[in-house]
């Protein structure tokens, strides 16, 4: 793993209460069909990999499953820890999943909620079947930021932004696909592992409508953002939030596409 993605990663623990509340959940049926697709038997233990501040553990914890959870970030650990009180089924890890002591066939489901790509690929896959039951499943899901009609036009104006206060990032933009644009290249990651079989593949697609301020929040939850020197970020947030509230109205909707991904392993 590069010096740069090291330290992105640990960027989420600055602001845990923050990142608890700018970032969406996800879709309650994709934990219905994480359930249905993994066969998971309803005594089953499950281990979490990056569980953040528990947003996407307390649908499974509601379900009442066991839990290990794992969260690099001492503050998210600690605020997953708080949120996840009522669920004496759950326990939390602090510490990489790299350095985690494995539980060989231990887990009837290993998942992992837009965390598992800042794992070393070296060790993320084999490491997560050793961890598994040779019943057991992995289920890994994301969320992605695509292309709407309710606010059409202002991502591509707001990365003009982008490429004058903030040109390196400006640079590696990529236009916004629509949601059947986007490939599920995990499917074929999963598959050429060689250490899982049957990748079933299901895709949810939902809005979110933000005011200039709580857009301007979401932001700093990206590590890309927070990783900004003072004076980019303050330039870039204003004239973010002056283009929301001169030409958007004061709003703009957001398009979100989680894919889920859960494959049983060999």
């Amino acid at each position: 793993m590069t010096q740069d993605k090291t330290y992105l990663r640990t960027t989420f623990d600055q602001d845990a209460l923050l990142y608890d509340q700018a970032r969406p959940g996800y879709p309650e049926t994709l934990f219905d069909d994480i359930v249905t697709l993994s066969a998971l038997p309803p005594d089953g233990r499950l281990l979490e990999i990056g569980c953040g501040t528990g947003q996407a553990t307390r649908p499974l914890a509601r379900r009442g499953y066991r839990i290990l959870s794992i969260e690099l970030g001492a503050n998210l650990a600690a605020l997953a820890r708080h949120n996840l009180a009522a669920y004496p089924l759950i326990s939390i890890h602090t510490g990489a999943f790299e350095a985690w002591q494995l539980e060989e066939e231990a887990f009837d489901l290993v998942f992992s909620a837009t965390a598992f790509h800042w794992i070393d690929p070296a060790i993320s896959y084999q490491k997560t079947a050793q961890a598994l039951k040779p019943s057991g499943a992995i289920a890994l899901f994301w969320h992605l930021h695509v292309q709407n009609e309710a606010s059409a036009g202002f991502f591509e104006e707001v990365q003009q932004i982008y490429q004058r206060l903030v040109p390196e990032q400006g640079e590696s933009y990529n236009p916004l696909l629509w949601p059947h644009e986007v490939q599920e290249t995990v499917k074929t990651e999963i598959e050429q592992t060689g250490l899982f079989h049957d990748v079933a593949v299901r895709r949810y697609h939902w809005d979110i409508t933000y005011d200039a301020a709580s857009y301007l929040r979401l932001l700093d939850t990206y590590s890309n953002h927070r990783a900004l020197e003072k004076h980019q970020h303050d330039s870039l947030f204003h004239d973010i939030a002056d283009l929301i509230n001169t030409r958007y109205h004061g709003h703009i909707t957001k398009g979100y596409l989680a894919i889920l991904y859960v494959a049983h392993r060999k």
